[in-house]
């Protein structure tokens, strides 16, 4: 076993570092794409390259679905589902330690987390038969029967709140907390995870939350690796075979979210902290994943702060001012429109003056796009580091769960560079029009004077 133990941890590395870096970056990526009988969605990449398969499993129950008061929720139970197994047709139940055992013995892994829009499972394995089938059935227990341990829940329930109190202790902590709620109001995309919403989930709640999430018509499978399509459809149906057999009602459509409500005003925070360095968030609601701008939004704010040291602001505030070491800009699109951000750093006595910059830079791009030697730097550094995006199993992965979440094409990846190359400058500028007002933003700064309103 430790043999075994060796050869799957230098195979996984070895697979996760440049499975795909000499072939299928550089080729047409061949997705295939089926709906089971019982209604799971799975889209497969084929590569026989060496043995082994990244399998994701992913349900609508991120954040977005945590009750008020309750925020965490889905998070936690994720977490949980690794802390023991319960017994089940005649196979014993293995508590946290045992199950980590078990996983360790196979060389293999498997894990849930949360993200805002989703319940995620990852399942990493070696594709020799006999090793998948256990890894597998290892998965589907995990899957269909975590134990929820009241004790383990109450142990890291005050580890988590140790954590929180420490991370309240920390300037960047205290700005998000500010900013996420006032870009968001009540939206479930702002709710914080606190001691008081930690408190309030018991071990009813997750498995509540959890039996309502983990449906089998409502999974979306996503496969890279050494199998076939015959294979990846058996696997997928063994993996989801322990889980209650879905209802009509379970697979009709979930209860809607509203959407993120845009600000109707400015809305500056100055929260005084004892700090070396003060910190600031600027931004509002941005937009969604599905939103036809993706591309020109992806393009112009890699022009506007995404790209590093290279950025606008970046040149504006650090390079001509020296106002900050560094100072960035993002969006966080999902299925609802997730927030545009800048973030910086700077000298307490210089944050109004790094504001003030960094609204004025915004404000001009909005207002006049890139320019067209912008746009070409940025065009060539994304389509030429487009092969890092795939490089590894778990990169691509990601990017083929993604095409699968968000009902993107199937030749989504081999079209990627094509559309960063017919983004225009004036698509840029028209896009950020539509999706930004630098007169109504969230202003945020922990450990200076309140910046002054445009």
């Amino acid at each position: 076993m430790i043999a075994l133990k060796k050869i799957a941890s230098q195979v996984l590395l070895t697979g996760a570092v440049a499975l795909f870096c000499s072939e299928s970056a550089l080729a047409a990526l061949p997705l295939q794409q089926w709906t089971q009988p019982g209604g799971a969605l799975v889209t497969l990449v084929e590569s026989h390259g060496i043995p082994m398969l990244d399998v994701q499993l992913d349900f609508d129950a991120g954040s977005r679905r945590d009750p008020a008061g309750k925020a965490g929720l889905h998070s936690v139970a994720a977490g949980m589902s690794a802390k023991g197994i319960a017994a089940r047709d005649g196979l014993p139940a293995l508590d946290e330690n045992q199950l980590s055992e078990a996983w360790a013995d196979l060389g293999a892994g498997f894990g849930g987390d949360a993200s805002s829009d989703r319940l995620s499972f990852s399942l990493r394995s070696l594709s020799y038969p006999d090793l998948l089938a256990q890894a597998v059935q290892l998965a589907a227990r995990q899957l269909a029967e975590p134990a929820f341990p009241e004790r383990i829940w109450l142990r890291d329930r005050e580890r988590m709140s140790a954590s929180i109190r420490e991370a309240n202790t920390k300037p960047a902590t205290v700005a998000a907390r500010a900013f996420l709620p006032a870009v968001y109001g009540s939206h479930p995309y702002g709710y914080d995870v606190t001691e008081a919403s930690l408190a309030s989930i018991s071990v009813q709640d997750m498995q509540a939350a959890y039996r309502a999430a983990v449906v089998p018509c409502r999974a979306k499978v996503s496969l890279v690796g050494d199998v076939s399509r015959a294979q990846a459809d058996a696997l997928v149906t063994a993996l989801l075979a322990r889980l209650p057999a879905s209802t009509p009602a379970q697979c009709g459509a979930l209860p809607p979210v509203a959407e993120v409500a845009a600000l109707a005003a400015p809305l500056s925070q100055a929260i005084p902290f004892e700090s070396a360095q003060a910190h600031v968030l600027i931004g509002q609601p941005g937009y969604k994943r599905a939103d036809p701008d993706y591309f020109p939004m992806l393009v112009g704010n890699y022009i506007l702060g995404g790209g590093g040291f290279v950025s606008r602001l970046s040149t504006e505030v650090r390079e001509k001012r020296g106002l900050s070491y560094s100072v960035y800009s993002y969006f966080s699109p999902g299925l609802h429109a997730g927030a545009f951000t800048i973030g910086l750093q700077t000298r307490p006595d210089q944050a109004a003056q790094a504001v003030q910059v960094s609204r004025e830079v915004l404000a001009r791009f909005v207002a006049e796009g890139p320019t067209a030697a912008e746009l070409q730097a940025a065009k060539d550094n994304l389509m030429g580091g487009f092969a890092l995006r795939i490089d590894s199993n778990r990169k691509l992965l990601d990017n083929i769960a993604g095409v699968a979440w968000n009902g993107l094409p199937l030749d989504y990846l081999d079209t990627w560079t094509a559309q960063i190359a017919k983004v225009s400058v004036e698509q840029i500028r028209a896009a950020f029009v539509r999706k930004l007002q630098p007169e109504r933003m969230v202003t945020v700064t922990v450990g200076a004077a309140a910046p002054r309103q445009p």
